[in-house]
């Protein structure tokens, strides 16, 4: 999540387990600017009060090999996982950085049926939110989720630090990212 992000609550019967002895990572994207500052980041958990039905898995269907070239104005990026087993969606979360233009999730189903989950045409990395599903969406084993970005390299995108650089993947702001998060839980096969 980003900084001033809602808290993430399942629905009833749902949560995401973390084995006993497990190593939780707090990730923080920091950029010096030449002073000493205090974080006062903060995170908590609420733990379920009986064992969940189902386990939601948070997965980042990622891009770390492009190479977006400079000046380019509508730089596409795609990528995608297969749906294994039986699943329920809950949430999307796009991420990408300030060159981020646009960005949609797909379905494609087993038959080659394409079907829009998410589309979000004015990224703004200033704006990031989690999109969380009205109801669960049943995905079926045999599907691919598939997502798709545009970066806007040129100098026409003011928060462009350099539109004459080639930019790849990296944690900084300046460079870019592309990342399509989802929340899972898997599901019984249908009869």
């Amino acid at each position: 999540t980003a900084p001033g992000a809602e808290p993430v609550v399942f629905p009833k019967g749902l949560g995401r387990k973390i084995p006993a002895g497990a190593e939780l990572v707090w990730q923080m994207h920091y950029t010096t600017h030449g002073k000493e500052e205090t974080d006062r980041s903060e995170v908590a958990f609420i733990f379920c009060k009986e064992p969940p039905k189902s386990d939601v898995i948070n997965f980042g269907i990622a891009n770390m090999t492009f190479k977006i070239p400079a000046g380019a104005p509508h730089h596409q990026v795609i990528s995608s996982i297969p749906v294994f087993k039986d699943a329920m969606i809950l949430s999307l979360y796009p991420h990408m950085h300030v060159r981020g233009k646009d960005f949609k999730y797909e379905a494609v189903l087993a038959d080659g049926k394409r079907e829009l989950l998410l589309s979000i045409p004015h990224y703004d990395f200033n704006w990031q939110n989690t999109y969380r599903l009205k109801e669960p969406l049943f995905m079926p084993k045999g599907a691919q989720i598939e997502c798709t970005a545009h970066f806007d390299n040129s100098p026409a995108n003011p928060a462009n630090p350099d539109p004459m650089k080639a930019i790849r993947w990296g944690d900084q702001t300046w460079d870019e990212m592309m990342i399509g998060y989802i929340d899972f839980h898997y599901v019984e096969a249908k009869k």
